[in-house]
């Protein structure tokens, strides 16, 4: 056990915040991605709301695996996408940002689908006099419909930031040094200690995600349109 801590104990903090920036970094790439598909949803030009609901709805239903996958070896090993600067830490940096984006791109079809579920709560009155009063469509969505649905929205968007946080994970598969990795080299040298390495583990998960479902929460609950 002495040995196990003395090889754990000073990458574990490092792993959970290589685990902390994939979230961070995804939930934001998301968040904007996610507002535009949600836009272009509630259009009035249909070749925008085809394109919005065709991404979400393949999005959604394309295992994660698969995306980070291609944004791996598709984006960078077949057609050269890179997206950290040439250095000595390259390699990292890179799969560490392809990352993101497979992350990113996966979920922003889930915060679209949690802003849309916001925008139903929105009084279809309110859109019709904005139109009435000559408003164009961005002026509706982005200072009537958007705020209100966002508030709406924010418990959900509070367990698709949970679910981000759990699915980074996957980043393992193509050498992100997040906690998950250190976890599979932990047990290939201490596979005598399998329940305390994976009860160890959720903690450090448990101790990330809990106080996220209790921050958004609270924020939901005082953030709630009040019709």
């Amino acid at each position: 056990m002495t040995d196990f801590w003395t090889e754990v104990g000073p990458a574990l903090l490092p792993a959970f915040w290589v685990t902390i920036k994939l979230t961070f970094f995804s939930a934001i790439g998301a968040l904007i991605l996610g507002t535009i598909l949600t836009a272009m949803r509630v259009s009035p030009v249909a070749i925008l709301r085809s394109l919005a609901t065709g991404y979400i709805e393949v999005l959604r239903n394309t295992p994660l695996t698969l995306i980070v996958l291609f944004c791996s070896i598709g984006l960078y090993q077949n057609l050269g996408l890179a997206l950290a600067p040439e250095n000595d830490e390259f390699i990292v940096n890179n799969n560490f940002w392809l990352a993101v984006l497979g992350f990113t791109l996966y979920t922003a079809a889930f915060v679209a689908e949690s802003l849309r579920s916001g925008i139903n709560t929105v009084p279809f009155g309110q859109a019709e006099a904005a139109r009435s009063l000559g408003l164009p469509f961005s002026q509706v969505f982005s200072k009537i419909i958007f705020p209100q649905a966002f508030r709406a929205a924010i418990i959900p968007l509070g367990n698709t930031a949970i679910a981000l946080t759990k699915n980074t994970t996957i980043a393992s598969m193509i050498g992100v040094a997040e906690a998950s990795l250190l976890m599979k080299e932990t047990l290939e040298n201490n596979a005598d200690l399998l329940f305390p390495t994976f009860g160890l583990f959720a903690l450090g998960f448990v101790i990330l995600t809990l106080p996220m479902g209790l921050i958004f929460g609270r924020v939901g609950r005082k953030m709630a349109v009040k019709h």
